[in-house]
């Protein structure tokens, strides 16, 4: 591989050819992406871009939406960050795209998504979930493999700060709305669940492990609650990632510094090498259609996360749709891939690998 790659290392971006560009994500670091909702489905946009060897561990403990209506009605897992997060590592053609993710606006289907259909029928045809996705990431060619953290039903509860506790996803936001009271920590329903033995077998071979971003209590802890897990990423001798939020979230983290971010994760059995956040200030207007919400921009204090022994990294991540104050897939996955090239390089010819695509920006 060395003698391939030589002849590149000083060339332009441009001038690479495609086919060595392949062998580099082919040969690009084993990562591993926890969590759910927009934001994980987000990150594994932009990393298909540096790396075929993902592995997406995705939450079940949505109860919302389309997801919450066919979970009550037939039973089955919550479908809609699975089809989301496939639908992002899909290799497929952009009928089949346009088809997963129609939304049917009228009739007893009203705001269901196609993509979830196509996994409830494929969960009764395998007769499992983890089966079902399996499936799905077969059809659609992924890139690398989405996995449900657990085969299991499981919903998540809250105790808030004044010992109260509240069950479902769903519940959990609106009670934390009504109270303005803090989430204090959060469990699963049942508590003994064990994780899916693919999720904890990429988590032990990972080179690196990616929380969020995405809903600090809804999306990231839940999976680290799972049987296994917490000490799966503990154990594993990859660069443990935490890419925070852009901004604070209305009813999750509203008066949450970046640091209260890290310490909830610590606090649910969660390891943080590196923290990875946003430089780019979002503008006035923004900022102004967010103050209603009492959301604000996150910036780490240094002081902070010294004293919690994580370390640093920005860069500018954020989208320039100008309608909402999220990452930017491409934006967001180089820097990933920067702060793993900065903590945890690799040597010889992977590294170059590494190091050339990252020259895309």
């Amino acid at each position: 591989m060395e003698q391939l790659i030589r002849p590149y290392l000083d060339r332009p971006y441009e001038d690479i050819p495609e086919q060595i560009l392949d062998l580099a994500r082919a040969t690009g670091r084993r990562v591993v992406a926890i969590g759910g909702g927009t934001g994980l489905s987000t990150l594994l946009l932009g990393l298909k871009e540096y790396t075929e060897n993902i592995t997406a561990i995705v939450t079940v403990t949505d109860d919302g939406g389309g997801s919450g209506i066919l979970r009550r009605e037939f039973g089955i897992l919550p479908p809609g960050d699975i089809r989301n997060c496939i639908m992002a590592l899909a290799n497929t053609s952009t009928m089949m795209s346009q088809l997963l993710n129609y939304r049917f606006d009228s009739g007893s289907l009203e705001g269901q998504s196609f993509g979830n259909l196509f996994l409830l029928a494929l969960n009764n045809i395998c007769g499992s979930f983890a089966e079902a996705v399996a499936d799905m990431n077969r059809i659609l060619a992924v890139t690398g493999q989405v996995l449900p953290v657990c085969n299991q039903n499981v919903a998540l509860q809250a105790t808030f700060a004044d010992g109260s506790r509240v069950v479902g996803e769903t519940a959990i936001t609106a009670a934390k709305k009504e109270r303005d009271l803090d989430i204090r920590s959060v469990s699963l329903v049942p508590e003994q669940v064990t994780a899916l033995p693919q999720a904890i077998q990429a988590i032990r071979e990972a080179e690196l492990i990616v929380l969020g971003p995405g809903s600090l209590y809804t999306s990231v802890i839940p999976n680290l609650l799972v049987g296994g897990v917490a000490e799966a990423i503990r154990t594993s001798p990859a660069l443990k990632l935490y890419v925070l939020n852009v901004m604070t979230q209305e009813g999750e983290t509203e008066r949450y510094s970046a640091a209260d971010h890290v310490q909830a994760i610590l606090d649910h059995g969660g390891t943080v090498d590196a923290c990875l956040y946003n430089t780019k200030e979002i503008t006035a207007k923004l900022a102004a259609r967010y103050m209603p919400e009492g959301s604000e921009p996150l910036m780490p204090l240094t002081e902070d996360f010294r004293r919690l022994r994580v370390r640093l990294f920005g860069g500018d991540m954020l989208s320039r749709n100008g309608q909402l104050a999220r990452h930017d897939p491409l934006r967001l996955a180089y820097n990933v891939m920067l702060a793993a090239e900065t903590f945890a390089h690799r040597e010889g010819e992977l590294g170059d690998y590494d190091r050339l695509l990252l020259r895309k920006g």
